[in-house]
């Protein structure tokens, strides 16, 4: 009698048991939540991010080519000048000591060249008397003609020495604003080697230039007269624009990193810029407008039974994943000849809907895509439909795959996929 009960006890505990498995295992699969996102229309547009400088489109460095010490400065930092205007004076001491020199030389080798006409004519007259040979005549002739050019070189060295004294006033090659100044008063400048650097003159600075580093990953997609914005750490709350004018082809190579130069026109009216800004560049490489858009969400999902028989498929598969494969039907919304791809195949890609509560595939050929959205260019897919975009099991509580990765943590379980 006593066996007996024991017996009849353990049947109800493995019956008890058995119900409790199976209503956990009925709630696990009534507890998968799908979120959903909207097929909408709007805009989808892919911009290419750089690091630049800000400079005028025309700078001028103004340099000495003769040596000398700055007597008189004439413009100063931020000065506006005109083509021609005087900005600095050079002692011109020793320049026009050299003129003087030079004009000496030039009167002494005058005076050689007419005593050896004087010369010539002499002897001219004797050998007509036959009282000198040829040889005398033509040392006379060439001592004339010797002379002649002793004066033209002394005539060149006056003129070089004239220029020089010139180049001692320093004037303003084009019209502008002085952005730098280089050298004070008193300050000796020597330009035996090169010439040195006095001042700097930004032609306009209502008209400047971005010049922005472009990584080479990225510059197939930078073509000229594409739409750029900009910002500037001086202005924080203001967007400026430009249009990309030039890409230079000579790389750039810094630490195995290799950058090309991209050159943005840039309006500047107000002159809030400035040269020398650092600014954070946006090039827009492509633009869809009004157009048929998936969240990106959507093509990363997949739903977590159709994942395991994929990956069950390489060992033989299961009759259960083969259950849930055709569970799934056939991909909706494109033609017979383009059912072929179950996930991603080029433009080619799968998005799922809940049909009945059960997820159901929906082929869409894709075309441009950002980090939100892609854009929908063939499907049957409509403006306002519903797609999956991830899914929660409440029961396990981890993420299933398709959730956004960036999401918070679900109460009670962490971020995940299957």
């Amino acid at each position: 009698m006593k066996k007996s009960k024991i017996y009849w006890i353990v049947i109800v505990a493995l019956l008890i048991i058995f119900a409790g498995g199976y209503f956990l295992l009925s709630n696990s699969k009534k507890g998968l939540q799908y979120n959903l996102g909207k097929i909408d229309r709007g805009d989808i547009v892919i911009n290419i991010s750089a690091t630049g400088t800000l400079n005028a489109v025309t700078t001028v460095q103004v340099g000495s080519q003769v040596s000398g010490t700055i007597a008189k400065l004439y413009a100063d930092f931020n000065s506006v000048v005109k083509e021609g205007q005087l900005l600095a004076q050079l002692d011109p001491t020793f320049l026009q000591a050299s003129v003087n020199e030079q004009r000496a030389n030039v009167d002494r080798a005058r005076a050689q060249v007419n005593e050896s006409k004087r010369n010539v004519d002499r002897t001219t007259q004797l050998f007509s008397k036959s009282l000198i040979s040829q040889v005398d005549l033509d040392a006379a002739i060439t001592a004339d003609e010797s002379s002649q050019a002793g004066l033209k070189q002394a005539e060149a060295s006056l003129q070089r020495a004239e220029v020089n004294l010139k180049y001692a006033t320093i004037l303003a090659p084009i019209s502008g604003v002085v952005i730098s100044r280089n050298v004070d008063v008193g300050q000796t400048v020597a330009a035996s080697l090169q010439a040195p650097t006095l001042f700097s003159i930004a032609n306009d600075l209502k008209k400047m230039q971005v010049e922005a580093s472009v990584d080479e990953a990225d510059i197939g997609s930078v073509k000229v007269d594409q739409p750029v914005t900009f910002r500037v750490d001086a202005y924080p709350d203001n967007q400026f624009e430009g249009k990309v004018s030039q890409i230079r082809l000579s790389p750039i190579i810094s630490q195995n990193v290799v950058t090309y130069n991209v050159i943005i026109d840039v309006d500047n009216p107000e002159e809030k810029l400035m040269p020398g800004m650092t600014a954070t560049v946006s090039i827009e490489v492509a633009r869809r407008d009004n157009v048929l858009r998936v969240p990106l969400q959507a093509l990363r999902f997949t739903p977590a039974e159709i994942e395991q028989s994929a990956d069950e498929k390489k060992s033989g598969g299961t009759q259960e994943g083969k259950n849930a494969l055709m569970a799934a039907g056939p991909p909706q919304g494109m033609p017979n000849g383009e059912q072929k791809s179950s996930g991603g195949n080029g433009n080619r890609n799968r998005v799922w809907t809940l049909v009945k509560g059960r997820p159901t595939p929906v082929m869409i050929m894709k075309g441009i895509q950002n980090a939100k959205y892609a854009e929908i260019t063939k499907s049957d897919i409509k403006e306002g439909d519903e797609v999956i975009i991830g899914a929660i099991d409440t029961a396990s509580k981890p993420a299933v795959q398709g959730q956004n990765p960036f999401a918070p943590r679900m109460p009670g379980g962490g971020r995940g996929g299957h």
